[in-house]
């Protein structure tokens, strides 16, 4: 990404795919479908692992979530600070699992899966970086990284052809700070400019892949490790494949030469991967609670969507909801399904109407 002190206004090409305000507000709104769509695979992998006897997966697949929380708050500042209306309580968020990114390339797929080698490598494919060089994508995206470049690209041929001003019209009230991410690794900030704006995108992909892309740090403090620089998410994940942390001086091409990390994988529940209310009769335990899962998670998209839609201090009460959810979750996961297996949070939406 660029930095935020290079506010040159580069000239894209007229083909540009992000050329008008209403394509720029359309790819924003995917954006904030493309980072809540790591949100499920990430909380069942999260809730499948027994926190005592699996720390180091639990802390980073923990801070991987709340970044792509402030990752999501970040589009939707993006969104908001351009004239735009974000989406979060709307069927289109939660779709059968699996299921590809929104826009994204086809072949990747996520899935509600247990902690393990699965999980694992969905994580790292989703976070891959991109190479060094590869063009920006506005649909059909190899990388999110990627899909990101083409948003900046827009946002720059937009400020160079209608001004930043006329670019940058939304209510400047509609902006989400701090809140409860304020002791996290990342920052979330208002967006009034090119300039914030900028360094909005610089956060969400540095945080993903790394700083320069083939860094393996993303230029933050470590919030469970304060004495040390933060990994990327896609080295965060290399770091449970390959059972070693990364330390000052390792590169992606020494791999990481740390500590050990510790993952005993005897202790992780057994969820049965891709469930789906339907899979039991009504009335029957597991369908009960997997519903009321299902209610509290779109009461949070609810809130969610107030929160960016003129409620800014709904975000507090969202992430209070998340308590909810996890003893929803791991409750779940506690009751035996089919052949060894246990049940596990479905993610169906569930109309207004029809929640407590």
């Amino acid at each position: 990404m660029n930095h935020p002190e290079q506010l040159e206004i580069a000239e894209v090409p007229s083909t540009a795919r992000i050329a008008t305000l209403e394509s720029l507000r359309e790819h924003l709104q995917w954006a904030i479908e493309l980072e809540h769509a790591t949100l499920p695979p990430y909380l069942c992998a999260l809730y499948s692992l027994e926190p005592s006897r699996n720390p180091d997966a639990v802390q980073v697949i923990a801070g991987v979530f709340v970044e792509e929380m402030i990752h999501l708050s970040l589009a939707a500042n993006l969104l908001n600070a351009v004239g735009g209306q974000p989406r979060l309580d709307t069927p289109q968020m939660l779709p059968r699992h699996p299921r590809p990114l929104p826009h994204g390339d086809r072949s990747l797929e996520l899935s509600l899966v247990p902690y393990g080698a699965e999980a694992l490598e969905m994580f790292l494919r989703l976070e891959q970086p991109a190479l060094p060089g590869a063009p920006a994508e506005g649909d059909n995206y190899e990388t999110i990284g990627q899909f990101y470049d083409a948003i900046e690209e827009g946002l720059r041929h937009l400020c160079a052809e209608i001004g930043e001003r006329e670019v940058f019209c939304g209510d400047p009230a509609r902006q989400v700070t701090a809140g409860p991410f304020l002791h996290t690794g990342g920052q979330l900030a208002a967006i009034t400019d090119l300039a914030s704006a900028l360094t909005a995108l610089e956060e969400i992909v540095e945080q993903g892949e790394g700083t320069a892309r083939g860094e393996v740090w993303d230029g933050d403090q470590d919030i469970f490790h304060p004495e040390r620089d933060e990994v990327s998410h896609y080295y965060r994940f290399q770091e449970l494949k390959l059972g070693r942390r990364y330390r000052r001086g390792d590169t992606p091409q020494s791999g990481p030469t740390g500590a050990a990390v510790a993952v005993d994988l005897a202790h992780v529940r057994p969820m049965r991967p891709n469930q789906r209310m339907a899979d039991h009769p009504v009335g029957s335990p597991i369908r009960t609670a997997q519903e009321e899962f299902n209610r509290t998670y779109c009461g949070l998209l609810h809130l969610l969507d107030q929160a960016f839609n003129g409620s800014p201090k709904s975000l507090g009460a969202a992430t209070g909801m998340m308590y909810a959810l996890k003893a929803q979750a791991q409750g779940l996961m506690e009751m035996p399904d089919a052949d060894g297996t246990t049940a596990g949070p479905t993610f169906e939406y569930v109309a207004p109407e029809s929640r407590r």
